[in-house]
């Protein structure tokens, strides 16, 4: 069964407005639900727990009964335990990673977990800010054999990955095309196989 990666996260306009001044919100939600949607039925799906991106995923899951399942794997650092989401509640089975003694090493350590505990066939990144740029250059030191899908048309940092990370050579269509489904489709090579 193919194991997808997702690194997400809509930017938060008090941060960075590299980040802020070119994402697309609507276009990061329409991607977050039609990756869940056309992946989950076929293949597992692991994202770190970003508050606005969880909800997302959690009515998708719920929709296909799997909040239960292996398939669905959520990460969360624990220093962020006071802002969960309560979305967070609808997983029976979710990673939390110990607290640390500052936010970056809290994340590092989420993120390492996520990225080295699995192997991956494919990263999407949609939106975010810096976050996503790391995850994105962690992701595919890690994983190099694995499909890199920074969906450029959600702005924000899968643009700049799109655009500053040429040498992947990436799909054209990740910076035209708002059709996500078919587009997730297409580019995973999912198609309406069985459970």
């Amino acid at each position: 069964m193919m194991t997808v990666f997702l690194s997400a996260s809509i930017p938060d306009p008090n941060r960075h407005p590299r980040y802020y001044g070119t994402a697309d919100n609507i276009a990061i939600r329409d991607a977050v639900r039609a990756l869940a949607t056309v992946v989950l039925p076929h293949a597992a799906l692991h994202w770190g727990g970003h508050p606005a991106i969880t909800p997302l995923i959690r009515v998708v899951a719920e929709s296909v009964g799997l909040t239960s399942s292996d398939r669905v794997q959520l990460y969360q650092s624990a220093w962020f335990s006071s802002i969960f989401p309560t979305d967070n509640a609808a997983f029976e089975k979710y990673h939390l990673t110990p607290r640390g003694s500052s936010r970056e090493e809290s994340l590092a350590t989420m993120r390492d977990t996520m990225l080295t505990s699995v192997k991956y066939d494919a990263g999407i990144f949609i939106g975010g800010m810096e976050g996503v740029e790391e995850e994105f250059d962690m992701f595919q030191s890690i994983h190099p054999k694995a499909l890199l899908l920074p969906v450029a048309t959600t702005g924000a940092a899968a643009r700049i990955v799109y655009e500053t990370r040429r040498r992947f050579q990436f799909p054209t269509e990740l910076a035209t095309e708002y059709a996500y489904p078919s587009l997730f489709r297409r580019l995973l090579r999912i198609r309406n196989r069985p459970r």
